[in-house]
């Protein structure tokens, strides 16, 4: 039996649900000894903003347990270096480009937008709605519907592109977010960007990173991004991306059987650059044992009957 991994997001066909996500892939570019970039569902690239940014001084990434927390500030080479020197490999090399969009105000996240439209070779733009660790623009739209609805409606008028919000777990009810881009014309919605969390250095009694806060990413997020996505994809009729902590298939299955129609792998590059033919055939083992022809029927399948209860 063929089995078809394939899921669509909107418009937009992917051959499998994998993604690799913003900011823990480069260009893309960076990996492309390693993994074969037109066999990855897509690639979501660095963010992006007008112009080129710094992003915060070292120390800005420190490793936790069972995850890590990054205070990288955006950096980025701009939207303008990006369509001149990146976007043309990418196409080379046959990927589906996602392009991270960031701005400090809604006609920043417009502008970057349009130049993104009239490139050649994206796929996609993810509204980047919800850096933890920048002060300006960002999270200050992602923590409130209204702000999300005013940045969503305003590309959503720019460009033809699939619009993709980025959404914040750092709120009360991420799924009325959800709802917010949803009426506001997103394409879909994509989940979890990471915690605000902080290291303090017990011997200098001063913070491990230079900005003080930052995003916790990896395994230690997972259960509560997984019940994030199931709390949207309840909520929402348009397609949900999944993220958190994914460094298997199974990790990719639970959000899938959540209810997310395709997955971002981000910290677990850091850990296993080849984690991507890894996950794929898990993805393939799982759907043989279970007699699965294609990958989107197991999109929001979970029973969430609880199991019987074990007695002593």
């Amino acid at each position: 039996m063929a089995r078809d991994l394939s899921v669509r997001i909107g418009t937009l066909a992917l051959p499998n649900p994998l993604i690799a996500a913003s900011g823990c892939f480069g260009y893309g570019l960076e990996y492309e000894e390693v993994a074969d970039l037109s066999a990855l569902g897509g690639v979501c690239v660095k963010g992006l903003f007008m112009t080129e940014r710094e992003g915060h001084p070292p120390p800005r990434i420190v490793e936790t347990p069972s995850g890590m927390i990054n205070a990288i500030g955006l950096q980025g080479i701009g939207v303008h270096r990006f369509v001149e020197e990146k976007l043309p490999r990418l196409r080379e090399r046959g990927a589906r480009v996602f392009v991270n969009v960031c701005g400090s105000t809604i006609d920043e996240y417009v502008e970057v937008s349009r130049v993104l439209t009239e490139a050649e070779g994206v796929a996609a733009i993810e509204l980047n709605i919800s850096c933890p660790n920048i002060k300006e623009g960002g999270i200050q739209f992602g923590c409130s519907l209204i702000g999300t609805a005013q940045v969503v409606s305003a590309v959503r008028k720019a460009t033809h592109l699939p619009v993709i919000p980025k959404l914040t777990p750092n709120v009360t009810d991420v799924a009325s977010f959800a709802r917010a881009a949803e009426d506001s014309g997103a394409d879909a919605v994509s989940l979890v960007n990471t915690f605000l969390a902080m290291v303090i250095d017990v011997e200098t009694r001063r913070p491990t990173l230079t900005n003080v806060l930052g995003g916790l990413s990896g395994p230690a997020i997972r259960p509560i991004a997984v019940r994030m996505v199931w709390e949207c994809a309840r909520e929402v009729k348009i397609p949900v991306i999944g993220m958190g902590g994914i460094t298997d298939a199974r990790d990719a299955l639970e959000f899938m059987l959540a209810g997310a129609t395709a997955v971002q792998i981000g910290t677990a590059n850091f850990v296993d650059p080849f984690v991507w033919t890894k996950v794929l055939a898990g993805l393939d083992d799982y759907m043989a044992r279970h007699e699965i022809e294609h990958l989107s029927d197991i999109i929001g399948a979970f029973d969430p009957t609880p199991p019987t209860p074990v007695h002593a």
